[in-house]
């Protein structure tokens, strides 16, 4: 990267962080570009020269979080998918610990960034995100234990939201409780459910 793109990248990222910080005080439909660029320290041409619009900033933003998510995980996506299609099916069991430490270790080193995220789950369009993630991810899964596309919606809606609701509780506690045990707790409300089943 030369110096040019460094210094692109960098007033990027201090627009992503004059944002989030504003998220953290005010709803969305009361920001304005101009509280940005100010709060960043740049000026509205350079804001303009990055994004068209506030939508072009917050969708940058999740795809930054994916990504950081993505390298925090260091897993190789086409190996990781192919694998879903071809292990074992008890293998298929995505709570666990090897993939569950890596997700929340991540999200207790970026408390900031995931409260604001959730706080505005809507508006960072997140949907897209899970979306994508049933597509790629779960969807192998669901065919390999013959799910029909009638029950998935549903079942996808009640582990999603579950989790999520799980991750937040912790979150909104600061992360008091250690990594370790937030996996147990994931792993005993999946297994109570599907002995439900």
């Amino acid at each position: 990267m030369n110096r040019s793109e460094s210094k692109y990248f960098n007033t990027a990222k201090k627009m992503d962080e004059a944002f989030l910080t504003l998220l953290e005080k005010k709803d969305l439909a009361y920001i304005t570009v101009k509280e940005i660029y100010a709060a960043a320290g740049v000026n509205r041409s350079t804001f303009y020269l990055h994004y068209e619009t506030l939508g072009d900033l917050l969708a940058e933003m999740v795809t930054g979080i994916n990504e950081q998510f993505l390298a925090h995980m260091k897993k190789d996506a086409a190996a990781f998918i192919e694998r879903l299609r071809t292990c074992p099916r008890e293998e298929l069991y995505l709570v666990t610990p090897e993939y569950l430490v890596p997700y929340l270790g991540f999200i207790e080193q970026n408390q900031r960034l995931f409260l604001t995220v959730l706080d505005n789950a809507a508006t960072l369009r997140l949907d897209q995100s899970y979306e994508a993630m049933f597509a790629n991810v779960i969807s192998p899964i669901l065919d390999r234990y013959g799910v029909t596309e009638k029950d998935r919606p549903y079942l996808m809606a009640f582990y999603l939201q579950g989790l999520m609701t799980i991750v937040s509780v912790w979150l909104k506690g600061g992360c008091a409780e250690p990594v370790d045990y937030v996996v147990k707790m994931i792993q005993r409300c999946v297994k109570r459910s599907e002995e439900g089943r």
